[in-house]
């Protein structure tokens, strides 16, 4: 992780660090002053809130269903709202983001404004990516403020960041919060006597935990570290008492917001049980969980370039390297763990749902750990001896071309198979906009792609006026991606998902009683539910509730093999009022 990877004698010896690989020492703090560097800053995550907010202009209602009804039904029970749908489990339960989120279910005013504050709020945490990727840049990596500056807007225009801030998600605050991490992590391992450095760097790792179960890792990584350096006597009783107080805080936290929506959420998920055991006990399980390793690694490698190698390259060599700093070898062994164990975990997961094999590749626990790898890979490859960048960039290309082609070989043989593997925007949105595979996934053309965009990365930006237009050429091709994901993916999604009319337009009025027939599509009965702020929505299969006064039900008015499945109410007391025949869903209100 941090670049002054040699030891004292080489450190003070530039031509021998050379020699042996390592990365030299800081460079020269030459460039804008400290002032201008933080108005710099200030606009630069003005400027980022503004443009997420700009592309999530036609994402009026949830898309990501059922993972955002679950967050937002949690946050509007926090701010004292109804209770409604959840898709969480009572194992893998987080209360911190709903949390977060809750005041935006505040006042008196619909759920689409409701819906808007929420990414608000993800873009205003979302883009503390820049001045976070900057510090990191400078403070842990060594860099001059000018190329931490480029090498942060870099961070913070992927996709990988800031895609998910556009929706109801976790994963909005997980890349910011992993870079603010092992930012607050290295400061308290260079001065581990001091309680407010330990209390933010356990604060930061807690507040994963509280936000998604991926945070079980970052915590445990963390407190590993921490009992670690009180064994060898590094960390003294009052900073390990800090820590150890923090992270229980956290994890109780958690335990009481969860018992706060007591009742007030229907939980809709299955508990993980025995099942992930069973199928790692198989050799199917056990040859899943491997190819999900190594496809979140290649993922990983595409969207950086093969960049990412470069950091992991440096962090191994710093925790196998004799006469490394400590604070430098622990940091590198804590993100290094941090990111296998999350991906392990992935794989874990999901080994244990049956429809998880059928994903050609699942990145949504992963990504979050991308933006920091790709700020310490162009770190290193800005700093290292240009030999040893030649050698390491090598092996990283080496390693995405691999992946790439292992991946392509896996959807093969599930094509011959029979059983076709699974491809959907929310498991990598970026590599679909990189690609052009708006229908398929094109690993090969992924793994070519990133292969030369990171080598052109690497020759150019180690000229002295190189790297200023190859990172702005980074950002531009970012940033044409996410616009092509708002365009070609997103708002279409909003269009098929999103109930047109809304049931306002169709004459509901606030305060009445409503119930949802579960026949028709399930998301866009969550959709209609959030229309519903007022008041929980029960659910029916073929006879409402004798106490409501409207209800939605599933319409089939075409003649036709479907038309059987179309809902009567007249049977039961009701009146058509209107609906969507090709969303198939109607609105009845009660005769009299």
């Amino acid at each position: 992780m941090v670049l002054q990877t040699g030891t004292a004698r080489e450190t003070a010896a530039p031509e021998r660090v050379s020699g042996t690989g390592a990365p030299p020492p800081p460079e020269r703090r030459r460039g804008p002053s400290r002032r201008l560097v933080v108005v710099l800053l200030l606009l630069g995550w003005l400027a980022g809130v503004l443009w997420r907010l700009w592309l999530a202009r036609s994402v009026q209602m949830p898309i990501a269903h059922t993972d955002e009804d679950s967050y937002l039904n949690a946050a509007r029970a926090f701010a004292g709202g109804p209770s409604g749908y959840s898709s969480e489990n009572s194992v893998l339960r987080r209360a911190g983001y709903p949390l977060l989120i809750s005041p935006a279910f505040l006042g008196d005013h619909g759920f689409t404004t409701s819906y808007g504050l929420v990414r608000l709020v993800n873009a205003v945490v979302n883009s503390a990516m820049l001045p976070l990727a900057y510090l990191l840049g400078t403070r842990v990596l060594g860099v001059s403020r000018w190329r931490a500056l480029g090498i942060a807007a870099v961070a913070a225009t992927m996709p990988a960041t800031l895609f998910y801030s556009l929706f109801a998600l976790t994963d909005s605050v997980l890349a910011a919060l992993t870079v603010a991490w092992i930012l607050l992590l290295a400061t308290w391992l260079r001065r581990p006597d001091r309680m407010v450095a330990a209390l933010g760097a356990t604060a930061a790792a807690g507040a994963y935990y509280l936000v998604h179960v991926r945070g079980v890792v970052v915590l445990a990584v963390h407190l590993g570290v921490v009992l670690l350096w009180a064994v060898r006597r590094r960390l003294g009783v009052r900073p390990l008492v800090v820590a150890v107080g923090t992270a229980a805080v956290a994890v109780v936290l958690n335990e009481v917001l969860i018992r706060l929506l007591d009742g007030k959420l229907i939980l809709n998920g299955s508990d993980p049980g025995d099942s992930t055991l069973k199928a790692l006990l198989s050799s199917k399980g056990l040859a899943f969980v491997l190819a999900s390793l190594t496809t979140q690694v290649w993922y990983v490698l595409a969207i950086t370039g093969g960049l990412a190698a470069l950091g992991w390259f440096v962090a191994v060599r710093l925790v196998v390297r004799r006469g490394t700093d400590p604070a430098q070898r622990w940091l590198a062994i804590a993100a290094l763990a941090a990111t296998l164990g999350v991906a392990l975990g992935c794989a874990l997961v999901l080994v244990g749902v049956p429809s998880a094999t059928r994903d050609a590749v699942y990145a949504r626990y992963v990504h979050a750990f991308a933006p920091l790898w790709l700020v310490v890979g162009l770190a290193v490859a800005f700093r290292v001896p240009r030999r040893a960048l030649v050698v390491g960039y090598a092996a990283a290309a080496a390693l995405t071309a691999a992946g790439g082609g292992f991946v392509a070989w896996r959807l093969a043989g599930a094509i011959r198979d029979g059983s076709p593997l699974r491809y959907g925007v929310f498991a990598a949105p970026d590599l679909m906009a990189m690609t052009a595979g708006w229908t398929h996934f094109r690993p090969l053309v992924g793994s070519a792609i990133a292969v030369g965009a990171g080598a052109a990365v690497v020759l150019l930006g180690r000229f002295r006026w190189g790297w200023q237009p190859v990172l702005a050429l980074v950002v531009a091709g970012q940033m044409v991606m996410m616009g092509l994901l708002a365009d070609r993916v997103l708002a279409p999604m909003s269009d098929a998902l999103g109930p047109s009319p809304t049931l306002a337009q169709l004459g509901l009025r606030k305060g009445e009683s409503i119930a949802t027939s579960s026949g028709y599509h399930l998301a866009l009965r969550l959709n209609h539910e959030h229309e519903i702020t007022w008041t929980s929505v029960p659910n029916f299969v073929s006879e409402p509730p004798p106490d409501v006064d409207v209800v939605v039900a599933r319409w089939y008015p075409q003649p036709g093999p479907r038309h059987s499945w179309d809902w009567d109410g007249t049977r039961y007391g009701f009146h058509r009022i209107g609906g969507n025949p090709d969303q198939h869903w109607a609105l009845w209100r009660r005769d009299g």
